[in-house]
Parts: C-alpha cells; sequence; structure tokens
C-alpha cells in the first residue's frame, strides 16, 4: 500500500502508470499468495466478536487502526446447555460457539433450558459477567 501511495507523487504521466501498475501487480501477487488479506470493517466486528472474552494483547493493531471503532463491550446470543462440574461451578455452552466457565463462588439459579436468551458483558478489571435469563451476572472466564 505504501508503494501505492508513493507513486501518487510522481510528476509524469507515463512513470506514475508505471508505477501504479508495478505497485498494484505486487499487490495482488500477494493477495494471491495469502500475504496480504483484505478485509471490510463488518467482517472485523464479526471477527471481534466471535473472540469475545479471549485476552489477545495484539489483537487491536492486528484488526486495524481505530480499536474504538471495533471494540466490543457485549455480546447476546442464546444458551445451548449448561452444567455443573465437580467443583460445583457452571459451564455455560453457548448458540455462538463460546464456552463459558463460572469462577466466582455464588450459587446461581436459573431456568436452564436451551434457546434461553444470555448476556456476557465486559467487567472491572478485565472479567466478564453472564446473565442467563433473569439470573443475577454471573462473573465467568471464556474457555
Amino acid at each position: 500500500m505504501s508503494e501505492i501511495s508513493r507513486c501518487r507523487a510522481i510528476a509524469g504521466d507515463a512513470e506514475r502508470l508505471t508505477c501504479f501498475d508495478n505497485a498494484a501487480g505486487a499487490l495482488d501477487t500477494a493477495e494471491r499468495q495469502g500475504d496480504v488479506v483484505v478485509v471490510d470493517r463488518g467482517q472485523i466486528r464479526e471477527a471481534r466478536r466471535q473472540l469475545f472474552g479471549f485476552e489477545m494483547p495484539g489483537l487491536p493493531s492486528l484488526f486495524g487502526r481505530d480499536e474504538a471503532e471495533v471494540k466490543i463491550d457485549s455480546v447476546e446470543t442464546t444458551l445451548l446447555s449448561a452444567g455443573q462440574g465437580p467443583d460445583g461451578k457452571w459451564l455455560f455452552r453457548l448458540a455462538d460457539g463460546s464456552e463459558w466457565r463460572q469462577i466466582d463462588s455464588e450459587s446461581v439459579r436459573f431456568q436452564n433450558r436451551a434457546g434461553m436468551d444470555v448476556r456476557v458483558r465486559r467487567a472491572a478489571l478485565g472479567s466478564y459477567q453472564l446473565t442467563a435469563g433473569r439470573s443475577r451476572a454471573v462473573r465467568v472466564r471464556r474457555q
């Protein structure tokens, strides 16, 4: 991309066109070989949604310049299933393919049925809270 931008500064028409042709050809080759991938903002938002809850420090720079524009603070989906492990903590499997494990020790009461509305949101200090139906918020970690 920087090579294409550099071409704009060339005064002569023939030299500028040659520069553009060479730069565009190199970019096209890089894209076909998988060295460059072009994605639109909708694809970035969907990737961020699918990765919501995973700690990946390099992700903001990977997906563009303006992190605030694509930052997701919560996701809403439905419950596929939920069950308690031997430690008594819940594991929630959601329709978007994510799994969240309870990390607090509070008891949770909710109607454990598939299709129930679920919301997972960012909370304080890098944690997340899951609300299933009208239950209290449960502190969770993405699995």
